[in-house]
C-alpha cells in the first residue's frame, strides 16, 4: 500500500527556517518522482517543486520561480525520505505543504500540483512574528 507522510511543519519566524519530510512507503524512491504542493487558506494550490525518479528518466529537481534560491530538495534513500529545506521563508510562505508521487515530473509544474498519482495530508508551515 502507497502511503506518504509529511511531518517537520510548524511556527517559525520571517526570515527562518524550516525542513519539511515526506516518508513514502509502499514504494521505492527509486521508482517515483516526488513532487511538493502548498495551499494557503482560500488560495489555490500552488506547485513547490518535483525531484524525478531515477526509473522515469530524468532525474533532474524542478523548482517554482517564486521559491527557486530559497527551497532546496533532497533525498535519503536510505529512509525512503525526501526533504523539502525552506530558508528565508516569508509569511506568503504560509501554507499547507503536501507531498505528492507519481512516475514522473514530466518538468510540468501543473503535474506536480494537480496530476499526481497519491498525496499525503499534507503539515501546516505558518510564517509570522
Amino acid at each position: 500500500q502507497v502511503q506518504l507522510v509529511e511531518s517537520g511543519g510548524g511556527l517559525v519566524l520571517p526570515g527562518g527556517s524550516l525542513t519539511l519530510s515526506c516518508t513514502a512507503s509502499g514504494f521505492s524512491l527509486d521508482d517515483y518522482s516526488i513532487g511538493w504542493f502548498r495551499q494557503a487558506p482560500g488560495k489555490e494550490r500552488e506547485g513547490v517543486s518535483c525531484a524525478g525518479s531515477g526509473r522515469s528518466g530524468d532525474g533532474r529537481t524542478f523548482y517554482a520561480d517564486s521559491i527557486k534560491g530559497r527551497f532546496t530538495v533532497s533525498k535519503d534513500y536510505a529512509r525512503n525520505t525526501v526533504f523539502l529545506q525552506m530558508d528565508g521563508l516569508e509569511p506568503e510562505d504560509t501554507a499547507v505543504y503536501y507531498c505528492a508521487a507519481a512516475y514522473a515530473c514530466y518538468s510540468d509544474r501543473w503535474h506536480w500540483t494537480y496530476g499526481m498519482d497519491y498525496y499525503g495530508e499534507g503539515t501546516l508551515v505558518t510564517v509570522s512574528s
